[in-house]
């Protein structure tokens, strides 16, 4: 399985990006997808998940800015940023679980992206 994010960026306090993961495998398929993120010097951490219930969990500094989803028939995850603070800079990891259903919810996923690099500043 191979994942590939896109869409990171620079942007202004306040502002919006929508980042995209793409799969070469039938997302459709997976136990759950997720999106994790790594700023320098912190460990990393979960922003949020999406289950193949499609249940969505969400880290509380994110609830009500971001939006998780995927569009199966195009293998995508999708992360849709609203309202980004300085505290939202770090590098963005997607991340899918298609062998462990429990690997959902200890953070220990199997297959991950190279990642997508966000910096919001003024």
């Amino acid at each position: 399985v191979q994942l590939g994010e896109s869409g990171g960026g620079s942007v202004q306090p306040g502002g919006s990006l929508t980042l995209s993961c793409v799969a070469n495998t039938l997302i459709a398929n997976s136990y759950c997808m997720g999106w994790f993120r790594q700023a320098p010097g912190k460990e990393r951490e979960v922003v949020a998940r999406l289950q193949n219930d499609r249940t969505t969990i969400y880290a509380d500094s994110v609830k009500g800015r971001f939006i998780i989803s995927q569009e199966n028939r195009k293998n995508t995850l999708y992360l849709k940023m609203n309202d980004l603070k300085s505290e939202d800079t770090a590098m963005y990891y997607c991340a899918a679980e298609f062998g462990d259903y429990d690997h959902c919810f200890d953070g220990n996923f199997m297959h991950w992206g190279h990642g997508t690099q966000v910096t919001v500043s003024s």
